[in-house]
């Protein structure tokens, strides 16, 4: 896992040099942060159908067919280009269910916008998390440093701060979806956000 800007850009022109390995090793530190966006940009009615993880590695797959056609040459360049091939993945999932006829473009872009909101969140969190970011944690993009964090916490403790943090559910529903009283799920996430919180500093 690459923890500074500096060694995401050496690995990124690494990778457009076509250095044996550089691509995978790449494309791998980023499958927390595609995977919870997959999680978050997945249309409800098809959680439960679809796995976040089945979509990153579909990303990865097309990343890899598709890397010639990359021009960017920052983590922040590399990241939107990620996320619109992870929306495109997520319109033609959508498409396969839903079989409908609408214009596959308007899809993308509404699922872009969703994406980049989903991205957004993030940083907000990792804001009510860890305080003031770190200068550190500038170094890297912050969605993708507390993508990493999260993935590092319990499944319970990740639950509750996606539920209510990041898909912005409201407590009774969160309660119903971990099967809790409103009381318990609100200590849970109290608790999770405090385990948060060293992840973060781990990673400076």
């Amino acid at each position: 896992m690459m923890d500074n800007r500096v060694g995401i850009n050496d690995l990124i022109r690494q990778a457009c040099r076509h250095e044996p390995g550089a691509l995978g090793r790449l494309l791998e530190s980023y499958r927390h942060y595609l995977k919870l966006l997959a999680r978050t940009g997945i249309d409800a009615s098809l959680q439960g159908k679809a796995d976040p993880s089945d979509l990153v590695q579909e990303t990865f797959l097309k990343a890899h067919q598709y890397f010639g056609q990359f021009r960017g040459r920052s983590e922040a360049e590399l990241i939107v280009w990620l996320w619109r091939i992870l929306a495109r993945n997520l319109a033609d999932l959508t498409r396969r269910y839903y079989r409908t006829e609408s214009r596959r473009a308007s899809r993308e872009r509404s699922l872009e916008q969703l994406l980049d909101t989903s991205s957004q969140t993030l940083n907000h969190l990792l804001a009510d998390a860890a305080g003031a970011p770190h200068v550190s944690v500038q170094r890297r993009e912050l969605s993708v440093v507390l993508a990493n964090a999260l993935a590092e916490l319990s499944g319970e403790h990740r639950e509750v701060i996606i539920l209510r943090s990041l898909e912005e559910r409201a407590w009774p529903e969160v309660a119903r979806r971990m099967e809790r009283s409103i009381g318990a799920v609100r200590m849970l996430w109290v608790r999770a956000l405090k385990r948060l919180r060293p992840l973060i500093e781990n990673q400076l």
